[in-house]
């Protein structure tokens, strides 16, 4: 089966960005996957400064031996001042900081309050005090009729970013929303490989449950999509294929383990706040969307153009009805896309 458009890049990466070229970025949690990702490719714009925010200083150790380049600051975003001193002559935020982790989220959801909704109010009023150009917030389809603390959390994130240009501020915020992003820290690609490595029985939860599957480098086209494009108050989704997780168990076993179909699939249960299939536009932002050919634009409810796509009232965008991948081969090719393995560490 073919490939689609959507699986490929939207920006020409041989391309320079205009408005990159001698500017200052600032990634708070960018010692995570998508902070290597994407710092390494801003680099090629020619900023004048990249800056680095997380309060993990091993990972700062590590990720300063592959980028010494980059200037690194120690920081919480659940501490206003020590943002608004990190942002000062910044002109682009890419706000990655976050708790992620489910099952750690539904353990203790005010430590998700205090940085995924508390720590995001500060990133956007350290923003604003310096009068930052441009905001992206790094959302999830967790966020979209959440059921689990880290998903609700992150909901709160996209209001309070998106809710910034209600007022005239001179800051443009807005967020991407994206579903698993393939081989990041957390995601269910490491833990098989890791079991295969050992080998060990692949663990899944159910068999029939679907998720979104996209490259950290379509996670990066996504935020300077939604970079260059927004206006102030807009959710930038990416369109992307899924699968199940049964299928993604199978592929991995085919292609990695020397014992190919013959590796054993153990299914152990659902997890406290899992979804079976995951949202990334829901059937009342379909009602304000604008719908191009990889993403879809989710216009502010203050601020909705006439010239929205029509869909049909109860239409979500799921990792149920998005295209299916089920030959190993297609989820292999996605897999071969992944990029480079320390990015993942």
């Amino acid at each position: 089966m073919a490939r689609t458009r959507s699986w490929q890049p939207s920006f020409d990466r041989s391309m320079q960005i205009p408005q990159l070229k001698g500017s200052v970025i600032l990634i708070t949690g960018g010692t995570g996957s998508f902070g290597n990702r994407v710092a390494s490719f801003l680099l090629r714009h020619n900023p004048a400064e990249i800056r680095i925010y997380s309060r993990d200083e091993k990972k700062q150790w590590e990720m300063q031996n592959a980028f010494p380049e980059f200037r690194y600051i120690i920081g919480d975003v659940r501490d206003l001042e020590r943002l608004k001193e990190a942002m000062r002559e910044v002109d682009y935020v890419f706000h990655a900081a976050a708790l992620k982790q489910v099952p750690s989220c539904e353990s203790y959801p005010f430590e998700a309050v205090k940085t995924n909704v508390i720590g995001s109010h500060n990133a956007c009023e350290a923003a604003k005090a310096n009068k930052v150009k441009t905001f992206v917030g790094l959302s999830t389809d967790k966020a979209v009729k959440p059921v689990n603390a880290m998903g609700m959390s992150k909901a709160m994130m996209e209001k309070i970013a998106c809710s910034q240009n209600q007022h005239g501020e001179e800051t443009i915020f807005c967020c991407v929303r994206y579903g698993n992003v393939m081989g990041s820290r957390g995601s269910v690609i490491p833990l098989f490989r890791k079991l295969i490595e050992e080998d060990k029985p692949l663990t899944l939860t159910v068999p029939r449950m679907t998720r979104f599957l996209m490259t950290l480098d379509q996670s990066v086209d996504l935020v300077l999509h939604a970079m260059t494009d927004a206006q102030g108050g807009e959710v930038f989704v990416r369109k992307a294929p899924a699968c199940t997780v049964q299928s993604l168990a199978e592929a991995m076993r085919l292609k990695y383990s020397p014992r190919g179909e013959q590796h054993p699939i153990d299914v152990v249960g659902i997890r406290p706040g899992e979804k079976i299939d995951e949202v990334l536009v829901s059937e009342y932002e379909m009602q304000r969307v604008s719908d191009e050919e990889d993403y879809f634009t989710i216009h502010p409810q203050y601020r909705v153009p006439k010239n929205v796509t029509p869909h049909n009232l109860g239409e979500e965008y799921t990792s149920a009805n998005t295209r299916q991948l089920t030959d190993p081969s297609e989820i292999g090719q996605l897999l071969d896309m992944m990029g480079q393995a320390e990015f993942y560490i």
